[in-house]
């Protein structure tokens, strides 16, 4: 089920293309119950919704569905309960990737396991959160270069935030990962567990992470692939992000140097993407085929950002060779947008991260660090956009950071790549420094965003855990497999399902 963010697909998706995923429909089920029917998509699989308060202090109040889908175990003889898994974002589909979950986990892990998803509160098909288009989409820079424009995006994004709040209802100010580890254990309440198996990629390890402090002692076990770090204030959160996204840059661009298949193997690789990023900021450079469609730095830099999660190095060399040659490119054309799109983002991330840069001259500084660390990405566009969508929002979050407090849990397995461009390794360090004596670190030394089926080792690993709870020594590694070299299948050109901007992917595995 990883989800590939291929290669500069997000300057062709510049417009949202809207629509739900078509799924089973059922009847609205009773409280603490799910009525389960089989899936349109996959018969296979049973789909089906739990009925769940909006603000978990005011259970008697609005409700909403959580929809769910699983997986039996392929073999009832060796069941060792259930799997609830989520994909990240936040925006991920928990359901769909049930649904792929036989492309995913190995045969031994869905022979012994339920594999249950969900869609988390305010995505996809548990109410998601939706806003309007225009405003998804034609906002003002998130660089702005004066006072002016940083009220400028304040106020947008404030308009932003009361026309989403306006079309979803009371749902969006409870779309936070803490009011969603309640709806897990809801979950498994109504699914009759007593202990559930849990794992979590991305994101989705920020709903594991709080699981365990909220309720460790109902955790059989618990994987979390690719950690985010809960406890960083603004500045060291667009730093650490800052290293990981330039980190993975210079991965790039030293398996250029030593692999002849590369598209710009024997050039400066480096020199090349300056060259490009200037011509960008000129207006100089269009999108290869199209030339009507300036290309621009952000365009160009969110691309290779997506390119790095796979890691799709090949495509990537491809894609950049034909933008310096101006040759045809494998873009498409942007889909046509609908008046609105679910944008989940905002409301999760901003509402999980008091994250909040009071001036323009704040926020310049932050991207001054930024380019300093990072100077061929200009930071983490995932953490720039991050950080500025939350401009000019309260302050008071329902989900605020804190160092994480995990006392009544089994041992949890975390893991991360070492080259992780969204989830930077220091994340998991740090994550892992916290939480010591409940949980042990398994390096993959490789790239890519995403652990779990990178290689037999990492595979093995997680699977001996989760069916013996027989976990790694704390510390052991994992080689790298290098990706690929080639030949490649052209680039897809659709839209991240879970990033701050359009084409650019979230915390997504």
């Amino acid at each position: 089920m990883r989800l590939i963010i291929r290669a500069l697909g997000g300057v062709a998706a510049l417009a949202l293309a809207v629509g739900t995923a078509p799924h089973a429909s059922a009847e609205t089920p009773t409280a603490g119950r799910v009525d389960w029917a089989p899936c349109a998509e996959q018969p296979e699989v049973e789909c089906g919704a739990l009925d769940l308060p909006v603000d978990w202090a005011r259970p008697r109040g609005e409700r909403f569905d959580l929809a769910v889908a699983r997986r039996a175990a392929t073999d009832p003889a060796k069941r060792l309960g259930v799997l609830v898994i989520n994909p990240g974002g936040p925006g991920g589909s928990g359901v769909d990737f049930a649904l792929e979950a036989h492309r995913f986990f190995s045969p031994a892990v869905l022979e012994r396991f339920d594999v249950v998803g969900f869609d988390p509160r305010g995505v996809g098909r548990s109410h998601p959160v939706t806003c309007s288009t225009d405003l998804v989409l034609n906002g003002p820079s998130t660089r702005p270069t004066d006072r002016a424009g940083f009220e400028a995006l304040a106020a947008h994004n404030r308009a932003l935030a009361a026309d989403c709040r306006a079309r979803t209802g009371p749902l969006y100010d409870h779309a936070d990962t803490l009011s969603v580890v309640r709806d897990v254990d809801a979950l498994r309440r109504a699914l009759g567990e007593r202990k559930i198996n849990y794992y979590g990629v991305s994101y989705g390890t920020l709903i594991g992470q709080q699981y365990a402090e909220e309720f460790g002692g109902n955790i059989r076990a618990m994987v979390l692939d690719s950690n985010m770090d809960h406890s960083l204030g603004t500045r060291r959160f667009y730093e650490t992000e800052a290293v990981g996204a330039e980190d993975s840059f210079t991965e790039f661009v030293e398996w250029c140097d030593r692999t002849p298949s590369c598209a710009l193997h024997g050039q400066d690789v480096a020199a090349v993407w300056d060259d490009l990023l200037a011509r960008a900021d000129r207006g100089e450079l269009t999108v290869p085929g199209d030339p009507g469609r300036k290309l621009t730095a952000d365009d160009l830099i969110g691309g290779a950002f997506s390119a790095f999660y796979g890691p799709d190095w090949a495509p990537l060399a491809e894609q950049l060779a034909a933008l310096l040659a101006g040759g045809p490119s494998t873009a498409a054309t942007a889909a046509a947008a609908a008046e609105t799109t679910e944008y989940p983002f905002g409301a999760v991330f901003c509402q999980d991260w008091a994250i909040r840069v009071r001036d323009h001259r704040e926020l310049a500084a932050l991207i001054d660090r930024g380019n300093r660390l990072a100077p061929h990405l200009r930071g983490s566009p995932l953490a720039h956009q991050a950080t500025a969508g939350c401009v000019g929002l309260p302050g008071r979050v329902n989900n605020p950071q804190h160092r994480l407090r995990i006392e009544d849990a089994p041992e949890i397995l975390m893991t991360n790549a070492l080259h992780d461009p969204a989830t930077t390794y220091e994340w998991a360090v740090n994550a892992h420094r916290q939480s010591r004596d409940t949980t042990v670190l398994l390096t993959y030394e490789g790239w890519g965003h995403g652990v779990y089926g990178r290689s037999g080792c990492t595979t093995g690993a997680m699977d001996e855990y989760l069916i013996s709870l027989r976990a790694p020594r704390d510390g052991a590694r994992c080689p790298g497999v290098e990706p690929p070299a080639g030949p490649v299948a052209p680039l897809d050109a659709r839209p991240s399902p879970a990033g701050p901007v359009p084409g650019l992917p979230g915390w997504l595995g």
